[in-house]
C-alpha cells in the first residue's frame, strides 16, 4: 500500500503543478493538447528500426519542462514506472530478429536490438509528453480541450469521473489496508482468504463515497460543464505555439537531423 500512496500522491501533484503561472501554463488547453497529439502521432509513425531520427524529438518535452518550471524528477518517476512495460513489449525482439542490421564499430547489431531500443525511446517520448501535458494543463483542462474539439460531452464527463474515482478508490483502499494491518495480531487475517471480502467491501465503500461526492457536486450546481482556474482563449500566442511546434515536428519527421549532421561532419573532417 505505500506504493499506492506514493503513486496517488505523484498523480495528485501533477494536478497541483497545473496551477502554475508560466507562459506554457497560460496557453489555451486546446493548443497544448493538439501539439501533444501531433507529437505522439509523429513519433509513432517512424519505422520500427528508426532510432537516430527519434532523438531530436526529446527537444519538445525538455523545452516544456524548462519553460514551465516542472520539477524534472516528477516526469522521471513516471517514466521509470512505464519503462518496464515497454521493455516487456520488446523483450523478445532480439531473439526472433537476429539479422544484422548495422555495425557498431566491429560489432554487428541485429535488427531485434535496434527495434527494442526504438520501442524504449518511443515510450520515453510519448509518455513523457503526456505527463508534461497533464502537469501544465491539468486533467480537467485536458477534458475541457477534448470537449471544445467536439468529443461527446458524455464521454468526456465519464473520463473525468474515472480519473477522480481513481483517487476515491485508492484512498479507501489505503485506509482499509492500514486498518487490516493494525487489527492483524500475530499475522492473523493477513492471508489470501481475506482478500475476497476485502475487495468486495472496498467496492461498496468507494461506491457509497462516490455517490456522496456526486450528490455534493449536484448540490453545488454541477451540470456537466467544466470550470478551470483561468479563461480559455485561442489567440495569437496559441497559434504561434501550435504552428511552430507542428512545423518543427514535420521537419524532424522527414529530415533525419542526426544523420545529416553526421554526413556533414564526416564530409568536413579529413
Amino acid at each position: 500500500m505505500p506504493h499506492i500512496e506514493t503513486a496517488l500522491r505523484d498523480l495528485n501533484r501533477l494536478d497541483l503543478l497545473a496551477g502554475g503561472d508560466s507562459a506554457v501554463h497560460r496557453l489555451d488547453p486546446r493548443a497544448k493538447v493538439l501539439v501533444t497529439l501531433v507529437f505522439i502521432v509523429t513519433v509513432v509513425s517512424f519505422s520500427r528500426y528508426e532510432v537516430s531520427g527519434l532523438i531530436p524529438f526529446i527537444l519538445f518535452p525538455l523545452v516544456m519542462v524548462a519553460v514551465s518550471g516542472i520539477p524534472p524528477g516528477v516526469v522521471t518517476r513516471k517514466l521509470l514506472v512505464v519503462l518496464p512495460f515497454a521493455a516487456v513489449v520488446g523483450l523478445f525482439n532480439p531473439l526472433f530478429d537476429r539479422e544484422p542490421l548495422t555495425m557498431l564499430g566491429s560489432l554487428a547489431v541485429s535488427g531485434g536490438w535496434v527495434s527494442f531500443l526504438s520501442i524504449i525511446l518511443r515510450a520515453v517520448l510519448t509518455v513523457g509528453a503526456a505527463v508534461v501535458l497533464v502537469a501544465v494543463t491539468g486533467f480537467a483542462g485536458v477534458c475541457l480541450a477534448l470537449q471544445r474539439f467536439g468529443v461527446p460531452q458524455a464521454f468526456v464527463v465519464q473520463l473525468l469521473f474515472l480519473y477522480r474515482y481513481i483517487f476515491v478508490l485508492g484512498d479507501e483502499g489505503v485506509r482499509m489496508a492500514r486498518a487490516r494491518e493494525l487489527r492483524s495480531f500475530a499475522g492473523r487475517g493477513m492471508g489470501m482468504k481475506t482478500y475476497g471480502a476485502l475487495v468486495g467491501s472496498l467496492l461498496l465503500r468507494t461506491w457509497d463515497r462516490a455517490e456522496r461526492i456526486h450528490m455534493a457536486m449536484l448540490s453545488r450546481g454541477f451540470r456537466g460543464t467544466f470550470h478551470v482556474g483561468r479563461e480559455c482563449c485561442f489567440g495569437r500566442r496559441e497559434v504561434v505555439f501550435t504552428v511552430g511546434w507542428c512545423l518543427l515536428f514535420m521537419l524532424l519527421r522527414f529530415v533525419n537531423v542526426p544523420h545529416l549532421i553526421g554526413v556533414l561532419v564526416m564530409g568536413v573532417l579529413p
